[in-house]
């Protein structure tokens, strides 16, 4: 089998890639629904991909695996290597997870990202009322995540949230010092949280990249007592091309809060000193982001060996990164936490996407399936009428 076409359509914001064969097969991957720019630099791959057997998916990913960087730019890589296993899997009449090694899990928890409603003045009451609003959802998920501090509109709401200038431009642009009132400020938002929640949600916290390595020991201790499941790229994260494991190696030793970062990460080669060095307890890679399923899952083996815990990330990876958050989380270590649960940025999406479960979670979990490849396709009538113009011949 041979690759004949990469294509990419952006389809609501999600670049899709559709990867095409001689032995007419094709295979579909993902990226964020908040990354349009990317379908050039996927294209820029095609060159190197055609006539490579997509089912000899670790050799096809050896040709453009080095030219890809963190995040968001090994996206397009990621998307292309989800797309092989999707072929390789329809090929061979298994599901992704098989060729993954075999599911250790028949259903995986999930959990959701908890900025779903408007929160203007970024008070306690608000933090509040949204993650009991989510706590009525149906899906019923049991770990809720929160951005706060620097991961939210707080640095730049609260007056004298900390010593620095507000940075109008940028992806979590701004970072410093807290002032004793943002500091307290933001811990009567987790306080609040926690009261209305109990113990029956975990609460997790996206805090940054932005903290001083300071504030953020300060904090870590500040919250030990309420049992949060992690507090996450604190020092870097989104879109910082570097890591400090240092920093968070000395944050992480001295307090029992879990400490977690690994979203913006490319490759299992930039996971290497945060893993040998123990700098964080819990790693967040986004299949989508990584390098692609067998990436994830390598860091997840590594990580495990270590002491280390799992929980991927993927809120925008949308309905096909979905599919891949499933098949890999099902083969994951007893590591593995539960993986950040991507929701469709428009209804849409549900009636143009078959193969997946129907509630898709239930009482926080989703049943892996067992259709080959991914085991969702497009239903292409219904899909033609989101292609833009120029992305007419998407499906043909």
């Amino acid at each position: 089998m041979k690759i004949t076409d990469v294509r990419c359509a952006i389809m609501g914001g999600s670049p899709i890639v559709r990867i095409t064969t001689d032995a007419g097969i094709d295979g579909y991957g993902q990226a964020e629904f908040y990354k349009p720019y990317l379908k050039p630099h996927v294209l820029f791959y095609k060159d190197y991909l055609i006539g490579a057997d997509p089912t000899d998916v670790e050799r096809t990913m050896m040709r453009i695996r080095r030219m890809g960087a963190f995040k968001p730019w090994g996206a397009a890589v990621s998307a292309i290597e989800v797309a092989l296993w999707d072929i390789a899997g329809k090929a061979a009449g298994l599901p992704v997870y098989k060729l993954l090694g075999g599911k250790v899990r028949d259903k995986v928890r999930t959990y959701i990202t908890t900025n779903r409603y408007p929160m203007p003045t970024q008070s306690p009451e608000e933090y509040v009322e949204n993650v009991l609003k989510i706590k009525e959802w149906p899906e019923q998920f049991s770990i809720f995540k929160q951005p706060i501090s620097f991961h939210s509109p707080m640095a730049a709401t609260i007056p004298d949230y900390f010593y620095g200038e507000i940075q109008p431009v940028g992806v979590h642009a701004n970072r410093g010092l807290m002032t004793p009132a943002g500091f307290k400020h933001t811990l009567k938002c987790v306080e609040a949280m926690k009261l209305a929640l109990g113990d029956d949600i975990g609460l997790a916290l996206d805090c940054g990249p932005g903290f001083m390595a300071t504030d953020a020991l300060r904090f870590a201790k500040a919250t030990e007592d309420y049992h949060l499941m992690w507090l996450e790229d604190m020092v870097t994260g989104d879109y910082t091309p570097y890591t400090l494991a240092h920093i968070y190696r000395d944050i992480t030793s001295q307090t029992t809060t879990p400490i977690h970062t690994g979203e913006q990460m490319y490759l299992r080669q930039n996971f290497v000193e945060l893993i040998k060095t123990q700098a964080v307890n819990v790693l967040g890679p986004d299949p989508l982001d990584v390098g692609g399923l067998a990436e994830l899952k390598w860091i997840a083996e590594y990580a495990d060996l270590h002491g280390i815990m799992m929980a991927p990330h993927g809120t925008g990876d949308g309905l096909i990164g979905l599919a891949a958050l499933v098949h890999v989380s099902a083969t994951l270590p007893g590591n593995f936490i539960a993986f950040e649960y991507a929701k469709a940025n428009h209804e849409w999406w549900y009636d143009i996407i078959d193969g997946l479960p129907n509630p898709i979670v239930k009482n926080s979990y989703v049943d892996v399936w067992d259709a080959p490849g991914l085991g969702v396709t497009f239903n292409v009538p219904a899909a033609k009428k989101y292609l833009n113009d120029e992305d007419t011949g998407f499906f043909d």
